[in-house]
């Protein structure tokens, strides 16, 4: 999994780019491949873990996690154990 920064993305075109770590060319992020229930959004400056895919017109993140959601999940989990 790749890790990156979301340099912004707009609630309502569904879509944003994110700045992966180490630099790089910025990744297309779409709404539709953003892992949470409820209104699929990211936060401008939010750090995000994500699998990229070649698309038609370059790579795009598949598989979208936000950290935060990330951390919070697994502490959920690690109390019912």
């Amino acid at each position: 999994m790749a890790t990156g920064t979301v340099k912004w993305f707009n609630d309502a075109k569904g879509f944003g780019f994110i700045e992966p770590e180490g630099g790089g060319v910025d990744v297309f992020a779409h709404f539709s491949a953003i892992q949470m229930d409820g209104f699929k959004t990211l936060k401008q400056g939010g750090k995000v873990s994500y699998e990229l895919i070649q698309g038609p017109k370059g790579q795009l993140a598949h598989n979208i996690v936000p950290v935060d959601v990330a951390v919070v999940v697994v502490a959920s989990l690690e109390e019912h154990l």
